[in-house]
């Protein structure tokens, strides 16, 4: 231990008094050089010459080639003096100081001057090189056999050419290889080929505001630049699928008269390293040509996230889960159909989000980056003679043109974009194409409509808008499509208002199974889509409900189907109260109806409004507590410190929650059992027009409800008690036929 804390440090060579010794090999190294080439010479010789001796071949070499002995000399007094050095401390300071003195004298100078008169010198030992070699080979003076350089080389070329050929012949083969596969993926259309304009976009008004005012700069960019301003040259349209986006892109070449290249979601994905990186090259260098000629072009990524992150990337972007996801709300009921969009999205975020999904593209290693340098790196100049010829000359090369390309990115996962790619200079504005609103909703329809024959009135086309929230300019117009079909599937070719209706449930609920319910589980679904309904018209007044069906679909038995009845951006503590109520009615319903006993198809709904009030409790400040559940298990507030202690302070909060969750869905579930118990009559008579009807619009089922006259179905008949009473008494003959697996006794009343 004593020797370790002894030790001293290694000495700097500017402590050192002497010289580092050297090593033996460092030594001999170049007089075993020296003796290896004299002994390759002497063996020359005798190779020339078979007569010669051994000893006047040594001789001959050594008379021939005195210059090996001056090397030797010259080798040996180096040797002797790093000696000197290494053993006589005045010896190695009077050099030291020497060359202190020289370095210093040699340091006056600039870095730029040393750099070229070491160059200088390295070809001036370069051509003396190469003249004591020739000298060797033509048997001449080394500063005559420097002239014999040419012939040399003339003489050399065809084993030059052939090794040429050899090089080239690899290196063409590898570039034809990665040219053909960087081929594909990007269209070009030039102007004549889009006939697509801003008249053709439809519902999404103030986007195209703002882009008009992008292709302003692009047309006349000195409106800005004049004013020490620089053009916008990237665009990022996001939002929720078939909302336009692409289509904006295609007329903004369209209104530019500029060629549009079309850039393929999948161009950048291959299977060879580098391939990404030669389609990015060529992509761009396609644009700087079009965008001479053209005077401007525009360039659409589309699918942009597929470029991929080079950071970790979570999806949960702003993008709407389906209204009718499959799996989300169980196969049994579905659930989610009669909740609002924003709630859905909600608790699918909820169940996939936030239970850690993750994802995220890539066009391969180096791709993304060379589309970033591209997009804004260093703006060198072009052109062989630009770049060659005028440098050769002397003269400066130009500076690049002022490229007018426009870069147009289209996502519906914004996060999934690296930060680099959406910083000022790349992408310079950033647009959110959502769904339209209820007057470009009807912009649309009637744009649609226009292209062809129907029937429908204004307030038709303002009714189909209203119950259409969510509708996107896809959907839309695959909806008018479809309503088309089926009208000429009817011996009609102009579309009617009912074509519109089941084209709209054919495409949201899709086709409905070929089969049908025994009496007793039909009458059991026919009563848990009643309690919903009747629950959402008598509570809930920020959505209307558009349609319920005992239809069974593919991944439901029957559903109540509910709209916003205007556009409506912020959620109440009442309204996420009436949801949860509307989830509940099943539970309630069935367990009042069928004497406490329930089936699983209240699985979902029990999901949808357990989900629903854990967020409320825990996330939205809505419960009996202010602070944030997501918060507290961020700071681990409440733990007093880490291993069992943060773990049982973890659950004890988790506990906590869950006890203030179960206690506001346990006084729901009693509201909602009061609610249903005052309105029985209208539950059964909503479940007898449903067994009756299979379907009924939002209209048909509020006139069942209320007693009035409906569109399809006069609710009026169910004010009678003697209806009443026929239908209370097969409620309960389904009940008992339920309870002892037949069928009822009763049959299905008719309203005559």
């Amino acid at each position: 231990m004593s020797q370790i804390e002894n030790r001293t440090s290694r000495p700097r060579d500017t402590d050192r008094k002497t010289r580092i010794h050297l090593s033996f090999y460092d030594r001999i190294k170049f007089l075993l050089l020296f003796a290896i080439t004299f002994l390759v010479l002497t063996w020359s010789s005798l190779a020339e010459n078979p007569i010669l001796s051994v000893e006047d071949a040594f001789n001959q070499t050594l008379n021939s080639k005195r210059w090996i002995l001056v090397l030797v000399v010259i080798e040996v007094v180096r040797q002797i003096h790093f000696a000197l050095a290494e053993l006589l401390a005045p010896y190695h300071g009077i050099w030291k100081r020497y060359f202190d003195f020289v370095d210093r004298q040699i340091h006056r100078l600039s870095d730029w001057t040393r750099f070229r008169l070491s160059r200088v010198i390295k070809w001036l030992l370069f051509i003396s090189l190469l003249s004591v070699v020739l000298g060797a080979i033509y048997k001449e003076p080394p500063v005559r056999a420097l002239f014999l350089a040419p012939k040399a080389f003339i003489t050399a070329l065809p084993l030059l050419g052939q090794l040429l050929f050899a090089v080239f012949f690899v290196i063409i083969q590898f570039a034809a290889i990665f040219w053909f596969l960087s081929r594909g993926g990007v269209d070009t259309y030039f102007p004549d080929d889009i006939r697509t304009r801003f008249s053709d976009v439809w519902g999404q008004d103030h986007v195209l505001n703002r882009i008009r005012e992008n292709l302003l700069f692009l047309e006349s960019p000195e409106e800005i630049e004049k004013h020490g301003g620089y053009v916008p040259g990237g665009i990022l349209l996001w939002g929720p699928p078939g909302t336009g986006k692409t289509l904006m892109a295609e007329s903004m070449a369209g209104e530019t008269g500029k060629p549009f290249v079309f850039v393929d979601p999948g161009a950048f994905t291959n299977m060879f390293f580098g391939v990404g990186v030669l389609k990015v090259k060529s992509l761009f260098r396609k644009l700087r040509k079009l965008a001479l000629r053209y005077g401007g072009v525009v360039v659409f990524f589309d699918e942009a996230d597929s470029l991929g992150n080079r950071g970790i990337v979570t999806t949960g972007g702003p993008q709407r889960a389906s209204q009718h996801s499959a799996g989300i709300f169980g196969s049994d009921c579905h659930g989610g159909a009669y909740l609002s969009a924003p709630t859905v999205s909600a608790i699918t975020r909820e169940k996939f989000v936030m239970g850690g999904a993750a994802g995220g593209g890539g066009g391969g290693m180096g791709t993304l980056q060379a589309l970033l340098t591209e997009l804004s790196g260093l703006k060198k100049p072009r052109g062989f003679f630009n770049r060659i010829v005028r440098r050769t000359l002397g003269m400066r090369p130009k500076n690049p043109p002022k490229y007018r390309i426009l870069v147009v990115m289209a996502t519906n996962l914004p996060e999934a974009l690296d930060e680099a790619l959406l910083r000022p200079g790349r992408i310079d504005r950033m647009y959110r194409v959502g769904y339209p609103s209820k007057a470009g909703r009807v912009r649309t329809y009637e744009g649609y409509l226009s292209k062809v024959s129907h029937s429908l009135t204004a307030e038709e086309i303002d009714k189909i808008a209203t119950i259409t929230p969510y509708a996107t300019g896809a959907t839309i117009k695959d909806t008018i499509n479809e309503a088309l079909i089926m009208a000429i599937r009817n011996g009609r070719t102009s579309i009617e208002w009912s074509d519109i209706v089941k084209a709209k449930q054919q495409k949201e609920l899709g086709p409905s199974e070929d089969v049908e319910y025994i009496e007793r589980e039909r009458h059991a679904v026919a009563v848990h889509e009643a309690c919903h309904a009747v629950m959402a018209h008598r509570t809930r007044q920020h959505m209307a409900i558009d349609l319920a069906t005992i239809e069974k679909g593919s991944d439901y038995l029957g559903m109540v189907a509910s709209i916003p009845p205007d556009d409506q951006f912020t959620r109440w503590k009442s309204e996420y109260q009436s949801d949860i109520l509307v989830s509940l009615a099943s539970l309630a319903g069935e367990r009042m109806f069928f004497d406490g006993d329930n089936s699983s198809g209240v699985s979902g709904d029990l999901e949808s409004a357990t989900t629903i009030a854990s967020l409320m409790e825990g996330h939205w400040g809505m419960g009996s507590t202010i602070s944030s559940h997501a918060s507290n298990r961020r700071f681990e507030m409440g733990s007093p410190g880490g291993g069992k202690g943060k773990d049982e302070s973890e659950k004890q909060m988790r506990m906590a929650l869950s006890d203030r969750i179960e206690e506001n869905l346990s006084r729901l579930l009693t509201e909602a059992e009061e609610i249903l118990r005052n309105n029985r009559n209208q539950v059964l008579a909503l479940a007898h027009a449903l067994e009756t009807h299979k379907t009924l619009s939002g209209e048909d089922v509020a006139a069942v409800i209320d007693g009035v006259q409906g569109s399809l179905v006069d609710g009026r008949p169910y004010m009678r008690p003697e209806l009443l009473a026929e239908i209370e008494k097969y409620h309960e003959a389904s009940v008992v036929a339920h309870r002892e697996h037949r069928v009822p006794d009763v049959r299905l009343p008719v309203i005559v």
